[in-house]
């Protein structure tokens, strides 16, 4: 059974930090790019960043730039997301997907072939 598990959201005061984890099973990780979307309540999903398939190609979105780190370890099946300097503005429930492909394209969602079930990100004093 194909999945993608998050992990690692929860609460955090601004300017805190939080690493999110994207685990795969029941398919191979190692052939596709991955990308960390975000939702918040009212608001339509937005591509925050991406992985090429070998990590040698990253992208952020202009409001994450500089504060967060995507990264990936293959032999684990897993791609983390390593959120720095956070605002409230990135609260957030945050999804992890895998591409149909091994870059990471327009970010658009008919792109990604597998989602997770997302983990919430809350940031708030």
């Amino acid at each position: 059974q194909v999945q993608l598990v998050e992990s690692g959201g929860g609460l955090v005061q601004p300017g805190g930090s939080l690493r999110l984890s994207c685990a795969a099973s029941g398919f191979s990780l190692d052939y596709y790019a991955i990308a960390w979307f975000r939702q918040a309540p009212g608001k339509e999903r937005e591509g925050v960043s991406c992985i090429s398939s070998r990590g040698g190609t990253t992208y952020y979105a202009d409001s994450v730039k500089g504060r967060f780190t995507i990264s990936r370890d293959n032999d684990k099946s897993t791609v983390y997301l390593q959120m720095n300097s956070l605002k409230p503005e990135d609260t957030a429930v945050y999804y992890c997907a895998s591409s149909y492909y091994r870059s990471c394209g327009r970010l658009w969602a008919n792109e990604f072939r597998y989602w997770g079930q997302g983990t919430q990100v809350t940031v708030s004093s």
